[in-house]
């Protein structure tokens, strides 16, 4: 039985991952849940799931749950940074899925690849902020990173088992690859006006056709920044150039990405869009289980439809495929931004399409330096959630 700790319990990646606990209990036992306020659900978690541990980021919400969990569960309640690392960095942890949405992320991820865990990686920010360092680790300690994200995992899926075996240093040329696909719905706003965008509300934004996903993650579809950093993790995680990575609208969202080899061949996996496959898939691996998603139906698919990304439309998207070619410092500028940027909007604080006007503001004031620790990238981080709020006031 794999022991598992899920980072983001409360989430909605987390509470895929856990529905695919429920449907494999004999293979797969919770060490450790971990969320950061919502006091709540993971109560309801707790008493479900029966873990070892409990840990709360925030520590007023530690006090909460542990005065609210029954004494008899015995479950152990924690708080702080200290504990968290200990917890994914637990000689009886085996998978780590890293589900905790934004830079808050990084830290525990990176802790649990220095330990050599399972990696589940859904934490797309831990490859954006971080890249090389966090590559350089994972083969230093001999961690086994597999990509959630449906994009992806579609793409680790369509590689050569060689590429599998060699995440972060793949040799796409060498395998036949030419260009990586990666497909995304285009989000609510694909077919809305462009003068109509400035008006559009953080619920309208959140309203994906498609996928059922937290709100921070719902508005980074609508302006396809969602995108833009799947472009900048999958240039970490598969070694590849700006040549080789192409973006493609598919409103469907039935073909989550593709891999196009030099003989003319494209391999795409195919699915209903539900996390609980990828997840299923990253746990298994390389065996499958089964992960609660209905087959797909080809009979109900209908009609597969594909677009040119238009960057008038999406300009986050433009700024984050821009910031790739920049480097390091420039993607971990423009995610920081964002956070803060999204986060207005959702307070209605901004203009949904001031949410670009912010992240191009920031990347523009990027100056070229070398991050040669986690410590300069949380620096850098933190400075540019500074100046992306000062750039929130002049918009609001």
């Amino acid at each position: 039985m794999q022991k598992m700790v899920i980072l983001g319990a409360t989430g909605s990646i987390g509470s895929s991952t856990l529905s695919v606990i429920e449907s494999n209990p004999q293979a797969y036992g919770i060490y450790a849940l971990v969320a950061n306020t919502n006091v709540d659900k993971m109560v309801s978690l707790c008493e479900a799931h029966r873990p070892q541990v409990a840990h709360m980021v925030d520590s007023k919400a530690a006090v909460s749950l542990k005065e609210r969990l029954p004494s008899e569960l015995g479950i152990e309640v924690t708080t702080g940074e200290d504990q968290l690392l200990d917890i994914v960095s637990a000689a009886c942890v085996d998978t780590v899925m890293a589900a905790i949405v934004g830079a808050a992320g990084l830290v525990p991820t990176l802790a649990a690849v220095k330990a050599g865990k399972r990696v589940l990686l859904a934490n797309k920010e831990s490859l954006v902020m971080s890249g090389r360092l966090f590559i350089e680790e994972m083969q230093r300690s001999g961690a086994k990173v597999l990509p959630v994200d449906s994009e992806h995992n579609a793409i680790f899926q369509a590689l050569p088992e060689s590429m599998q075996d060699n995440i972060g240093y793949c040799e796409l040329e060498q395998a036949g690859v030419s260009h990586i696909l990666l497909t995304g719905s285009g989000g609510p706003f694909l077919t809305s006006e462009l003068d109509s965008l400035a008006a559009m509300t953080p619920d309208q934004a959140c309203k994906h056709p498609n996928w059922s996903m937290g709100r921070k993650i719902s508005v980074d579809s609508a302006t396809m920044m969602n995108k833009g950093l799947e472009y900048i993790e999958a240039r970490w995680l598969f070694n590849a150039t700006d040549e080789q990575l192409k973006v493609v609208i598919h409103p469907q969202s039935v073909i989550h990405s593709m891999v196009q080899y030099l003989d003319g061949s494209v391999l795409a996996q195919m699915g209903n869009p539900d996390m609980r496959t990828p997840i299923a898939h990253c746990m298994a691996y390389p065996q499958r289980i089964h992960s609660g998603v209905e087959p797909l139906d080809f009979f109900k698919v209908g009609q597969l439809s594909f677009l040119e990304p238009d960057f008038n439309r999406f300009p986050c998207l433009a700024l984050a495929m821009e910031a790739c070619k920049q480097g390091q410092e420039a993607t971990t500028v423009v995610n920081a931004a964002n956070e803060i940027s999204v986060q207005a909007f959702l307070d209605n604080r901004i203009k949904f399409t001031d949410i670009a006007r912010v992240n191009e503001a920031c990347l523009s004031q990027v100056a070229p330096q070398t991050l040669n620790s986690i410590e300069d990238i949380l620096t850098l981080d933190l400075q540019s959630r500074r100046y992306a709020a000062e750039w929130v006031k002049k918009f609001n």
